[in-house]
């Protein structure tokens, strides 16, 4: 098998030639696949060369078709062999994959925009990658609302009375220590890190298995987690985001670190301390989460302290799930006595100390699918991610800065951002 690509813009024209067979079909799914992570997301077919075409094959075209349709993409056969055009006719799926009139001998522009797309966008470049930037609500904020005492977690603290079960609707998102389940005493031995967002929850339970687990808002299902300590994001009258971002890192560039991130967030936000959200393709995710639960009884006097963190915690030795599609939310603050309990420096000891940005952040890590372009809703990406995709991990987020050994920070391809300026701040202590 031959295969060629002309890109476009948005789009490519890939010409195969030779057979798309069991074998080969697989070699094509790469080609295909390398295109779209790439960004193009119109991919037309030249099958002129093609002399036989299986049923493996017509599969994986037919799977590639759903893949770029579910993001409103495209994918079409401009030309076809005789061979291969009765095949896929006798099949029915000639209305599907086979290109007819203009599309033929072109590659598609990407769909047209909305009205809300057609807005005007500021772009502008930051540390090797280039932003667009919508505005949203220009009075939007976000209240931040710490939930608990986080404090505990150093001596592994948490009990009945210092945990509280909270609802999370779909207009808020948050992050923190729990886990799902009816009670305390169900969870007390689960209780790791989570992330909610748009009503759904995550988390990875300290229990032994290591898989994370979730629950999806559905009809008036509300997800409801047993809650340690948490950060959590909520309006404070028009809506939670001020800007919708999108960013993609340049070619010459291959990825942007999560402490740049953040500082182009505070950024865009125009304000000192900030709450984000985020869907992008990461290059790798570096971080941590809990191997116990800190709501169990402990003899250690100071089990988070060097050598016995080792039994508490696990982290990535190198940066995991590359090229996964992660959910990612959190806040990001500069000089914020009120949240500097919750955050840490995310920028590289190597930075300048008066441009230290704090955060603290939650990932979860799913099975790769293309991200689809332009406006988005947060809403309904979300959900499609957790129906559609597999979650694979969930972490707290960290920086190895160590000389040499160091493996550096959580880094991203491209992505879309969801930020608001925080503009209040309350603590919830839990009563004992």
């Amino acid at each position: 098998m031959n295969i060629t690509k002309r890109r476009s813009g948005d789009g490519v024209e890939i010409a195969v030639s030779g057979r798309i067979d069991g074998y080969w079909s697989d070699h094509l799914a790469s080609a295909l696949d390398e295109e779209i992570r790439a960004g193009s997301h119109q991919v037309l077919l030249d099958l002129s060369e093609v002399v036989f075409l299986s049923s493996a094959g017509i599969g994986m075209l037919v799977r590639f078709y759903k893949s770029l349709n579910s993001i409103q993409g495209s994918l079409s056969i401009s030309k076809a062999s005789e061979r291969v055009r009765k095949v896929i006719e006798i099949c029915g799926l000639q209305n599907i994959l086979l290109a007819t009139g203009e599309v033929q001998d072109s590659i598609p522009d990407r769909p047209a925009y909305t009205a809300l797309e057609a807005l005007p966008a500021r772009q502008i470049e930051r540390a090797g990658a280039a932003f667009e930037i919508h505005e949203l609500e220009p009075e939007a904020g976000l209240k931040c609302r710490i939930i608990g005492d986080p404090g505990l977690l150093l001596k592994c603290g948490f009990r009945r009375e210092s945990c509280r079960a909270i609802k999370f609707s779909d207009s808020s998102f948050a992050i923190g220590l729990g886990a799902l389940g009816e009670s305390f005493d169900e969870c007390q031995n689960r209780f790791g890190e989570f992330i909610a967002v748009s009503g759904a929850v995550a988390y990875r339970p300290t229990d032994g298995t290591n898989m994370p687990d979730y629950l999806v808002a559905a009809g008036e299902l509300r997800p409801e987690a047993q809650v340690c300590y948490a950060m959590a994001c909520d309006a404070v009258s028009e809506g939670p985001f001020s800007k919708f971002v999108r960013f993609q890192v340049n070619q010459e560039s291959e990825a942007i670190t999560l402490a740049q991130l953040a500082k182009s967030c505070l950024e865009f936000a125009e304000a000192n301390r900030a709450g984000a959200v985020m869907v992008t393709e990461a290059a790798g995710l570096m971080g941590a989460a809990l191997r116990r639960s800190p709501a169990q009884s402990v003899t250690e006097e100071d089990p988070f302290k060097f050598p016995k963190v080792r039994d508490w915690l696990t982290f990535t030795a190198d940066r995991a799930h590359p090229r996964s599609m992660t959910l990612v939310a959190g806040v990001a603050a500069r000089d914020c006595p009120e949240l500097a309990p919750l955050l840490r420096p995310l920028n590289s000891s190597k930075e300048d100390s008066h441009t230290t940005v704090n955060g603290h952040f939650h990932a979860a890590a799913f099975s790769y699918r293309p991200l689809q372009k332009g406006r988005i809703d947060l809403r309904a990406t979300v959900k499609n991610l957790f129906e559609v995709q597999a979650l694979e991990n969930v972490l707290h987020l960290l920086g190895d800065d160590r000389a040499i050994a160091g493996a550096g920070q959580s880094e991203f391809i491209r992505g879309a951002c969801w930020i608001g300026p925080i503009r209040e701040i309350t603590s919830e202590a839990i009563a004992a």
